[in-house]
């Protein structure tokens, strides 16, 4: 377990590694594909115990048919369940989708709300999926994404000791600057598909070796 640090020095090695970060992946977004609002929330919501390139490959298709919330609220269960099929949990993603979309076209106009209140209080969406809609189609930032990735890489990298999402997005928002909430989860999640790996940790190759209070401990485990 990485030693405590001082509130003020915990801030300053998080600007350093989110310098860093921002050096070795200058592009870093989702990796959802998506043209508006109602795209991303759809893809979002797919992207649930699924890969993003699963969700990409099936929601071309999905979005060439369905083009609008109205188009989702109609749709038949059992037909939305075979197009998404593949991406998993496919009966209870089709059921939010569908729910979601009634309410977007009877509470929004079909539009899907740049607010978290807003958001959250469509069925199936919770804080996760709003951050990444809020950030990614808004541009607003009103919280940090937190997957599986940037639940593992903030407990490596000393951010947070916590261990449920929740409370690791309030303890990322402590310490992040509000203008890098959506960069640092994309951040943290390409690195830690390409380095910081759940299993084995590439630490050798990792630009933040020296900023990381994990590192000792991977190296001498997996590279000694």
């Amino acid at each position: 377990m990485p030693r405590r640090e001082s509130p003020q020095h915990l801030k300053a090695r998080t600007r350093k590694i989110i310098g860093r970060l921002k050096k070795n992946y200058p592009h870093a977004n989702t990796a959802l594909t998506f043209s508006n609002p109602l795209q991303l929330l759809i893809a979002t919501i797919l992207s649930a115990q699924c890969t993003d390139e699963r969700v990409n490959m099936v929601t071309p298709g999905l979005f060439a048919k369905y083009r609008s919330a109205h188009d989702f609220a109609n749709a038949i269960q059992e037909e939305l369940e075979r197009e998404i099929y593949s991406t998993g949990f496919f009966r209870n993603k089709a059921r939010n989708i569908i729910a979601c979309c009634k309410e977007l076209v009877a509470k929004h106009d079909g539009d899907v709300p740049s607010d978290m209140e807003a958001l959250v209080n469509l069925p199936g969406v919770g804080r996760k999926t709003a951050n990444c809609v809020l950030g990614g189609a808004f541009g607003r930032a009103e919280g940090v994404v937190v997957d599986t990735h940037v639940l593992r890489l903030s407990g490596r990298l000393g951010f947070s000791r916590e261990k449920t999402p929740q409370k690791v997005e309030q303890g990322l928002m402590k310490i992040v600057p509000r203008k890098e909430w959506y960069a640092i989860s994309n951040l943290l999640i390409l690195h830690g598909r390409n380095i910081c790996d759940a299993r084995k940790p590439a630490c050798p190759e990792c630009k933040l070796h020296d900023l990381c209070p994990s590192a000792e401990k991977y190296l001498k485990m997996f590279w000694r």
